[in-house]
């Protein structure tokens, strides 16, 4: 795309007149993310657990996610559409079978994370299997889970521009008109706003991760040493404080 040297970048007057065409974008782009994303998290999260629970399928479980990930959008979208026609279920398909290595590594690194004592203490308790895996594994593998969905919803907002192809694309709608008429401003506000929307997204998880793992953040307090404490055990001792040696 070639812009004149007399043709602004962007074109205000014709942002002011599209603000409906622009909304409508925004409310696709996010609900193709979110629908995405939940879903991948669901199957993600199945695959998880059967990897804890049988540890042998976790290798291919992660293989054919991860030659899902890797077939290039294009080609995924060629193979669906003549099968699923245009519309939102390519676009779904696609999408999600993208989020789901992402969410299935760090979904297993969080369970792998819970240290061994503390699943023995909690089968020493009495927790039935299921009721561990909602009362201790989850809660303590938020942190990997959670940064596994942030990225997957930060790559799934840029993805769903190329899904404009099959017809549902949000913002890529904006790209993909801007692009077929030579006409900058549709392409600019398209790609600012994707990049804006990527960044709220990764602000509200790492919102959400402050709110639901707090412990995560804070760090142990020590206290400060106090130099005539040694001194002060020896007397009690019956011991001269000259014979007690301070390091620093």
């Amino acid at each position: 795309m070639i812009v004149a040297a007399d043709e602004p970048l962007v074109r205000w007057d014709w942002v002011g007149d599209h603000l409906d065409d622009i909304r409508a974008d925004a409310i696709e782009h996010v609900q193709l993310t979110v629908l995405a994303v939940g879903l991948g998290f669901v199957l993600a999260m199945g695959m998880a657990l059967m990897a804890r629970r049988w540890r042998w399928t976790y290798g291919p479980l992660a293989g054919f996610c991860a030659v899902v990930y890797a077939i290039p959008s294009l080609a995924l979208f060629g193979i669906l559409v003549p099968i699923t026609g245009l519309g939102i279920v390519p676009a779904e398909i696609a999408l999600v079978g993208y989020t789901l290595l992402i969410l299935l590594r760090n979904n297993v690194a969080g369970f792998d994370g819970v240290s061994a004592p503390v699943l023995e203490a909690a089968d020493g308790m009495g927790y039935e299997p299921w009721r561990r895996v909602l009362r201790i594994d989850l809660p303590l593998a938020l942190p990997a889970i959670i940064a596994g969905l942030r990225i997957a919803t930060v790559t799934t907002v840029g993805l769903v521009t190329v899904a404009s192809l099959v017809g549902k694309g949000g913002f890529g709608n904006l790209i993909n008109d801007g692009l077929g008429r030579d006409f900058s401003t549709p392409v600019v506000v398209g790609t600012v706003l994707s990049v804006a929307l990527a960044i709220v997204f990764d602000l509200l998880f790492v919102l959400l991760e402050r709110v639901a793992t707090p412990w995560a953040r804070k760090a142990p307090r020590i206290a400060p040493i106090d130099p005539g404490m040694p001194a002060r055990i020896a007397t009690s001792l019956g011991v001269r404080p000259e014979e007690v040696a301070v390091d620093g």
